[in-house]
């Protein structure tokens, strides 16, 4: 699997160091994933991303839309003839002084102009890039709260798996001592059975804090308070997937991947970008005026006018242009290059989730068998030391062949469900094929 970096941070929630007792919650998956998109600092980021790219968009388009502005103002003026350089005989070199209004209003627009319109189309790639790149952070925060989701659901297992072993050890503990009081059995079943119970309870209080850690972790990645108690309500139940391909999720990993799809927008937004600077040896034509009127004095006024048109062409630029077509190339190549690693990656991820679902889901049925056969054994050790038959070494032995197959259930149905995450996210819209994949449907 590709490594991934999720920001963890969490947006300011109030209450969280307040200190109050927060009242018990029920937290479904689905609930702890909104969470996440809600409060993790990726998802925040992801969409401060988004609000910065359509600034771009609208700055870009203003290059193409018209600009007006308005203005009215009375001018007092005086004159010097002589800074001029104006001397004649007779005549006052000093005029004025004298004043007059003026109300006008002024607009300019590119009427044509083809780099600015490729620049616009580049742009609007890039704020779709922006986008594909938020879907692919929410993809991220959905994989990591639905591992911490599943990673308390295998806890709580241990937990329960741990609690019953050590109750078991604890009734065999107290068989073995009642039958040494009996004189039936030797002191040293008695005090094997009790290091077997210690063990077991040793076990339980490490599960318990594994278990306790799990739900802090999941409270920090979907931005709860961390004194906030609450119980999962959904569970996992192992469900195999059947009749998944390689080439159908890839296929589909192609047409809804953020990261992927980003990357090709990318790629276009640059080749547009490369468009807009051949465009920019291209003419333009521009149009200007004002409308407005003017006189001695705000009673006296009279309309006056001025509209131009200009076409502009660049003669010498001094490589400006080539340097920018330059550039553009070599972000080209450069994206493609991480398209194609990326479309290597993706197709590995899938390969590989799919391998371990296989895997997983095999080891669930043999680990099934397994278990169903050492608590056989188990409760034939068990018959057999209490009527005297052996000593309790075979009983522990029993109960270890039984841990260990439990365990090796638990993580395999563990590893089956993280499979499931892992092909989600390798194929792309990750909370969609989530629910798909974990309800089977």
């Amino acid at each position: 699997m590709r490594n991934f970096i999720v920001y963890l941070g969490l947006a300011c929630m109030g209450g969280s160091l307040s200190g109050q007792t927060l009242a018990l919650r029920k937290l479904s998956l689905d609930e702890a994933i909104q969470l996440g998109l809600k409060n993790n600092l990726s998802a925040l980021q992801a969409d401060t991303n988004n609000r910065l790219a359509r600034i771009d968009r609208i700055r870009s388009l203003a290059a193409l839309l018209p600009t007006v502005n308005a203005s009215a103002g009375e001018t007092v003026e005086e004159l010097n003839l002589a800074t001029f350089g104006f001397h004649f005989p007779g005549v006052p070199s000093i005029i004025g002084p004298f004043a007059y209004s003026d109300v006008r209003a002024n607009a300019a627009m590119n009427l044509v102009d083809f780099s600015a319109r490729k620049d616009l189309k580049a742009v609007e790639q890039r704020q779709k890039a922006t986008e594909l790149s938020g879907q692919d952070a929410r993809d991220l925060v959905v994989e990591a709260v639905a591992n911490s989701y599943l990673t308390i659901i295998s806890a709580a297992a241990r937990v329960e798996a741990a609690r019953s072993e050590a109750d078991t050890a604890q009734a065999l503990y107290e068989r073995a001592r009642d039958q040494h009081a009996a004189g039936v059995s030797p002191a040293i079943d008695e005090l094997r059975s009790q290091v077997e119970w210690k063990s077991r309870q040793q076990q339980l209080l490490a599960s318990q804090n594994q278990f306790a850690k799990a739900k802090l972790t999941l409270a920090r990645v979907t931005g709860m308070p961390p004194s906030q108690d609450f119980e999962l309500s959904d569970a996992a139940p192992y469900a195999p997937l059947e009749g998944l391909t390689a080439e159908q999720m890839l296929d589909r990993a192609h047409q809804s991947r953020g990261d992927y799809l980003s990357l090709k927008a990318q790629i276009h937004a640059y080749e547009l970008a490369r468009e807009a600077a051949l465009a920019e040896r291209l003419p333009k034509l521009a149009l200007e005026g004002n409308y407005g009127a003017n006189g001695v004095n705000p009673g006296q006024l009279h309309t006056t006018f001025e509209f131009a048109a200009a076409v502009k062409v660049n003669v010498f630029d001094g490589g400006r242009i080539h340097a920018d077509v330059a550039q553009t190339d070599v972000n080209i190549r450069q994206r493609k290059d991480e398209l194609g690693s990326l479309d290597q990656h993706i197709e590995v991820d899938i390969r590989s989730a799919l391998l371990d679902l296989k895997s997983a889901a095999d080891q669930v049925t043999v680990a099934r068998d397994n278990l169903d056969v050492a608590n056989q054994a188990l409760t034939q050790a068990r018959d057999r030391f209490t009527a005297g038959v052996t000593d309790n070494i075979e009983v522990v032995q029993a109960q270890d062949a039984v841990a260990n197959a439990q365990e090796a259930l638990i993580s395999s149905m563990y590893a089956h469900n993280l499979g499931k995450v892992a092909l989600a996210r390798a194929v792309g819209m990750t909370e969609t094929n989530l629910k798909q994949f974990m309800g089977n449907k």
